[in-house]
């Protein structure tokens, strides 16, 4: 009889598109914020934010570490930044003593999750092992924000991505294209750019504000949004991208929730990155758009 997988799962799990191949390690459940009206990713009754028992956690990654081969470990659920830094050092610890053939650790992080951590503490996780964070900041717009109850501004996001800069860690930076409907597209556009432009991130992605099931929970905060089409969605996306001044920064807007796939090296690529989104806008039929049937969470 097969052992079972020695990692416990509760579903649903999410990673970014880049842990495609990593071990999910969960040592958070659920969200610690889980206020913003457009994220249904940890809504179900289950997905309840709770830390898990660290002797669980620690256990699994030494089971791990006797079966598996493993170089890439992303530290789940929605915001495991979270947790005390002491914590997280003894997960980063276990992790390097027992799986040595792991290469990088990674995690989501909350802009919050930064505020009571010095440079020192995140340097100190650097150098145990954590590689980079996926910061969703959705908007460098404050209205934005506001209306989607981020429960963040420009200042608190700019602030969490310099400090963890100055700390060595690689940051990846979400942006969602469409959040701000069609009355604050054009300043979210702008103010989002701003904020990446301040922050010179490591790498830059954008994702659809999409709504699967149903918009009652997000117009409870933006009764009067109005959804983008997807033409006014490149059109924004081309404003975001236009308006981008970065030196060294991966560009991707490879998620499922896209209809175009970009891929680039900001700024080398960004003439060529606008040229196809111009395709896209004035020739979608020949753009090799995502089809409907293909996008999602």
């Amino acid at each position: 009889m097969q052992e079972a997988f020695p990692v416990s799962y509760i579903e649903p799990v999410f990673r970014p598109p880049s842990e495609a191949h990593s071990l999910i390690l969960p040592v958070t459940n659920g969200c610690s914020w889980n206020k913003c009206t457009f994220c249904e990713m940890y809504t179900a009754p289950q997905k309840k934010f709770r830390a898990r028992d660290e002797a669980e956690v620690l256990e699994e990654i030494r089971k791990v570490g006797e079966r598996y081969i493993v170089q890439r470990i992303f530290l789940a659920d929605g915001d495991a930044m979270v947790l005390p830094t002491h914590r997280l050092m003894r997960i980063l610890q276990a992790i390097a003593e027992h799986i040595p053939s792991v290469e990088r650790v990674t995690s989501y992080c909350l802009p919050r999750n930064l505020k009571r951590k010095s440079v020192e503490e995140l340097r100190e996780l650097r150098d145990a092992g954590l590689a980079m964070l996926y910061v969703g900041a959705e908007s460098g717009d404050d209205e934005v924000l506001e209306r989607v109850n981020k429960g963040e501004s420009y200042a608190s996001t700019a602030d969490a991505l310099h400090k963890a800069g100055e700390a060595g860690l690689k940051r990846s930076v979400m942006i969602l294209n469409g959040l701000g409907g069609s009355s604050l597209s054009d300043q979210h556009a702008d103010n989002s750019a701003r904020l990446v432009n301040e922050t010179q991130p490591e790498f830059v992605s954008t994702l659809v504000v999409s709504f699967p099931q149903g918009m009652e929970r997000f117009q409870t905060r933006y009764p009067d949004f109005t959804p983008l089409t997807q033409e006014q969605l490149f059109h924004e996306l081309q404003r975001f991208v236009g308006a981008l001044e970065l030196d060294n920064t991966t560009f991707r807007s490879d998620h499922a929730s896209n209809a175009l796939v970009l891929k680039g090296e900001l700024g080398r690529d960004k003439a060529q990155l606008l040229g196809q989104i111009e395709q896209a806008i004035a020739r979608p039929q020949s753009a090799g758009l995502r089809p409907e049937w293909m996008r999602g969470l």
